[in-house]
């Protein structure tokens, strides 16, 4: 298509365009000698200021004007699309592992389908469909898993044979191909173009676009943003929107409050080509070839190809980023491994003529997905940045989805994967980064198997027991930058050979896993689980209580010493957080949350307490060490370390108490496990961490005690039906969706948040429902595993996903967990999820497109059931509610 990436080689065409804002540019002698005319003043107020012309800013600026918002400004310190937008390679793919993401895509497709005939701006938008290589029967595996989850989202997808690929794309060789996947819906289009398309729109919908206006810093007064600061004077404004790309972290540093946004720039590297002796239609799919690491679209008959290097080079590390993004510096010896790809993938490229190879920076970010959301620490300061070389694909969706979080305070969709505050402050160190950066562009092309971790940026934040348990063999993973337990390697066991054991199929560390589950339900085991978030809630009144009684779905007013189970929820009745609240005093409050709520939590509780000083808010997750005691000997331990009465009479189930534990005071000791199996948690201060962990170890070793790590929690949790924030739970699921209305009192007296949507669903029914299904016909040890986000079918219909799963060690049985929704057949209208229904139907599970048989169940299974039969004997329709 001649024209689709002009702006590569010259920017003539566009400039000539005039859009509707080139008359508030500044003022510079255009080509013909005559001056423009001079640029239109800033206004003095506007609603929201974005930050940003590439592909996200226009789509947030559109997306505002589209949901009804006025007085946009947009701010482009050069002009549009001339960042790291101008360069992007233009090919739009939903086939995407995650399910936010997939959408977010798809969404972009639609959009730019139908923008030029909405603008009268040419996007060169082309429908070519994408097919992605495997080269591996685990890369088709992880194709499968894919094209699963796009076919029940809607979007067409078909596993296709090396024949296939060739009578689709005949230049490619197909010898070390095991399969491939075709989305036929993927699309080409140019960037830049898309980016002016959206600002012409967003431009006739009111929107004010000025272009050469640099922002130096955000205007911040009482933790909110009040206006920003440019080289043309103030701007005052309600929001701040950081569309800045590769110069975000920077920005968001330059403001009276600095806003931690975690990107990091790449050099990224593609080859333009002259069109072939028989040019490429301009239909042919665009090839992904994972396994070589490189992408290949047609480009005016020509090729464009590009990919993701295993070496590297990160940028502007010191933040020296340019204005705009002149061509960086060709670099041949550094894109050679790419080029040699592309030459085994079409070796008939040989002697086709190159034009040049374009090196532009692309920002990455330290988890691979995009950055979204509000800043914790300034209100009214958002954020849509570090897209990992998918601007384009995702670009329309994510500024959708982040005006919809502005205009009504929440998107459409959970976006907890993408949220700023799913990081810390610790993930932004700028060393931190620059090696964090050089593992994900990698990445991106790496085969993503169950559980894998990132191996930069590590022992980072660490328990005080962390060597101890680390020369006992643990092995690690990561969490917000934590260090956790997975397992403990066995002496003797072939660690190299553990530690490479990366499948879709039974993992090596089974038979560990599995003797740690049995030990936490016929001894005792001890779990290292510091990560947990801790804060501690205090007053000098009422004060703590009324307001955790407005923030909490469950009833606080209990007596001291007692452990609640509660939701924090949003309007929708949604859980923000998930956590258990012990009762220290009449006036104090001990918070305990997922590791990963700490700035999500803080930030939620930090907006809706009151500010005057009533009430103190401390996080303590660093002066805690936590040991989770699990098992039915725990209490055996327990009560002789620590010469008190451990007994359910003295020590109820959900109960805290503070004790001496060895020569150590201060032991907060609560009888939970999070497992539901029997035990306690103890919250031990730091400075005595190593001595309870040794007495605890030296007094158990009589019981049986022994190390146990998250693998064996996972188990235990998923066999009882514990659903977790952040995996099963989030902003769009209610306690009253997953079985909790135990967890909630309506009718304690004061209102809380999300009261009203509960009393909604308990009156009316609710939409999809939490349930446990058991694989049957499912062999562990040849069959693919179950791990995450599998399709669930009801009857032959698909009715909704997995959210977690682990083998179950006591039933001997796959268990997963997920959300089962009602379709009506006719209309696809959602329909009430009734306890009939899902009793009912008949399920399947599909892993990788293989289905497999699986008995749903609403409860638990009784305790009865808990010790190990063969599986002949397990009649699973006959069990009872726990």
């Amino acid at each position: 298509s001649p024209g689709m990436f002009p702006r590569l080689l010259s920017d003539v065409r566009w400039r000539a365009a005039r859009p509707p804002w080139r008359r508030w540019t500044s003022p510079r002698r255009s080509a013909s000698g005559a001056a423009e005319p001079p640029p239109v003043s800033l206004p003095a107020q506007a609603r929201v200021v974005v930050c940003g012309g590439g592909i996200t800013g226009t789509s947030v600026a559109y997306h505002l004007a589209k949901l009804g918002w006025k007085d946009i400004v947009l701010l482009e310190q050069g002009r549009l699309a001339a960042g790291t937008t101008r360069f992007c390679a233009g090919i739009v793919s939903a086939a995407r592992p995650v399910s936010i993401e997939l959408k977010m895509a798809d969404y972009s497709n639609k959009l730019y389908q139908q923008l030029e005939q909405e603008t009268g701006v040419k996007t060169g938008y082309m429908k070519t469909g994408s097919i992605s290589l495997a080269q591996t029967q685990d890369r088709l595996i992880s194709l499968k898993r894919i094209a699963s989850s796009l076919n029940v989202m809607g979007i067409p997808s078909e596993i296709i044979t090396p024949k296939q690929v060739a009578q689709l794309h005949p230049l490619i060789n197909i010898h070390d191909l095991v399969g491939a996947m075709y989305v036929p819906g993927d699309a080409l289009v140019s960037s830049a173009d898309v980016s002016l398309a959206l600002a012409t729109a967003a431009s006739h919908n009111g929107v004010q676009i000025h272009e050469r206006t640099t922002v130096s810093h955000v205007l911040v007064q009482k933790g909110r943003v009040i206006g920003v600061e440019t080289d043309r004077g103030q701007i005052s404004c309600q929001y701040f929107v950081n569309c800045a790309g590769q110069w975000a972290y920077e920005l968001g540093l330059s403001g009276e409050e600095h806003v931690s946004i975690p990107v990091h720039a790449c050099e990224h590297f593609y080859l333009l080509t002259y069109p072939l002796k028989e040019p490429l239609a301009s239909s042919i799919p665009t090839i992904v070839d994972p396994d070589g690491r490189i992408y290949i679209r047609n480009w005016q008959g020509g090729i464009l190809s590009g990919g993701f290097e295993k070496n590297p080079k990160p940028l502007f590390t010191e933040g020296r980023n340019q204005l705009e993004i002149q061509n960086l510096q060709e670099d041949w010896d550094h894109f050679e491994p790419l080029l040699s790809a592309l030459l085994r993938r079409m070796p008939d490229l040989e002697a086709l003529q190159i034009m040049q190879l374009v090196n532009c920076p692309e920002t990455f970010t330290p988890d691979m997905h995009c950055i979204m959301g509000e800043s914790p620490a300034v209100r009214g300061y958002f954020v849509l940045a570090g897209m990992n070389s998918a601007g384009i694909s995702y670009g329309g969706g994510a500024g959708k989805y982040l005006a919809e979080w502005m205009v009504n305070g929440y998107p459409s969709e959970n976006v907890w994967p993408l949220d700023l505050k799913r990081f810390g402050s610790l993930q932004s160190s700028r060393t931190f980064l620059r090696h964090r950066v050089m593992e994900v562009m990698p990445l991106i092309c790496d085969l993503k198997v169950p559980r894998w971790d990132f191996q930069t940026g590590r022992q980072l934040r660490t328990s005080p027991l962390y060597d101890r348990l680390d020369a006992q063999g643990a092995r690690w993973m990561e969490k917000h930058g934590f260090e956790r337990v997975k397992y403990f390697v066995p002496p003797g066991k072939d660690l190299l050979d553990l530690d490479q054991s990366k499948t879709f199929y039974k993992p090596d560390w089974f038979d560990i896993v599995g003797s740690e589950v049995k030990c936490c339900k016929e001894a005792v085991c001890v779990i290292d689980m510091s990560s947990f978030t801790k804060f501690e809630i205090s007053s000098t009144g009422n004060q703590a209580l009324e307001n955790l009684q407005y923030l909490f779905s469950n009833d606080l007013d209990v007596p001291v010493g007692h452990v609640v189970h509660t939701g924090m929820l949003n309007e929708q009745g949604g859980y923000e957080n998930d956590c258990s609240i012990a009762r220290l005093s009449k006036r104090s409050f001990f918070m305990i949350s997922p590791t990963d709520q700490q700035v999500h939590c803080w930030s939620w509780l930090k907006n809706h307490l009151p500010s005057d000083g009533s009430l103190t808010l401390e996080d303590v997750t660093w002066k805690y060490t936590a040991l989770n005691l699990i098992g039915p000997r725990a209490v055996d331990v327990l009560s002789e370390l620590s010469y008190a009465p451990i007994t359910p009479e003295h020590f109820p189930s959900l109960f805290c108490k503070e004790m001496s534990v060895g020569y150590a005071n201060g032991i907060r000791v609560m009888s939970i496990t999070h497992t539901g199996e029997p035990g306690f948690m103890l919250y031990i201060p730091i400075e005595y961490a190593l001595h309870v962990y040794n007495e605890v170890m030296n007094m158990g070793q009589k019981y049986g005690i022994r190390n146990a790590g998250y693998y064996a929690l996972r188990s235990l949790r998923i066999e009882k039906f514990f659903a977790f924030w952040g995996q099963d739970l989030d902003a769009f699921t209610t306690p009253m969706e997953c079985g909790r209305e135990f967890q909630v009192k309506l009718e304690k007296g004061m209102e809380f948040i999300g009261q009203e949507a509960l009393l909604e669903q308990k009156q009316h029914g609710v939409y999809k429902r939490f349930t446990m299904f058991i694989l049957e016909d499912h062999d562990t040890d040849m069959d693919l595993w179950p791990w995450w986000g599998e399709p669930i079918f009801r009857n032959g219909r698909y009715v909704g996903k997995t959210t977690s799963s682990a083998y179950s060690y006591t039933l001997e049985r796959h268990v997963c967990l997920g959300f089962v929704q009602h379709f009506d057949e006719k209309t696809g209208e959602e329909l009430v999820v009734t306890t009939d229904f899902i009793n009912q139907g008949e399920y399947e599970i599909d892993i990788a497109g293989q289905r497999f048989q699986a008995k749903a169940k609403l409860y638990p299974f009784s305790s009865l059931f808990t010790q190990r039969r063969r599986k002949e004997e397990v009649e699973l329709s006959g069990y009872q509610r726990e």
